[in-house]
């Protein structure tokens, strides 16, 4: 693939989905992010990509084959990303929705219907306030 950085994104509505191949919680929200969230609010406005923690290359594409999601998996050896929004060794089911101005504006642990239609709430806001 290819690598970006946060100050590319700036503008942008930002969804950062940790997740690793062996996460159950990820596995059973990753559905739900695929078809509620990337395919129905996608734009050049509004920016999901999911973190993997710490797995090679290999085993992140083939997550996302088995997974059949098409927003993009990045790389995250060691954690790092993750350690900038929780503890290392904390459970890795999480999303951090980042506003146009880099922003923290909302964030989910583990994963119910009702926190995730919050969320989905809290991005439709955020781009409706960015188009006015």
């Amino acid at each position: 693939g290819e690598s970006t950085s946060f100050t590319e994104l700036k503008g942008n509505v930002i969804m950062l989905q940790f997740t690793a191949s062996w996460c159950s919680v990820c596995r059973r929200e990753m559905p739900y992010i695929e078809r509620d969230i990337w395919n129905k609010l996608k734009n050049d406005d509004f920016v999901v990509i999911g973190v993997d923690i710490d797995e090679p290359a290999e085993k992140v594409i083939k997550f996302a084959e088995d997974m059949k999601i098409t927003y993009p998996l990045a790389l995250d050896p060691g954690a790092r990303i993750f350690g900038l929004f929780a503890d290392k060794n904390s459970g890795v089911t999480r999303n951090v929705i980042i506003d146009k101005n880099g922003k923290i504006a909302h964030l989910t642990r583990l994963f119910n219907m009702k926190e995730f239609n919050i969320m989905v709430e809290k991005i439709k806001a955020l781009l409706k306030d960015e188009s006015e």
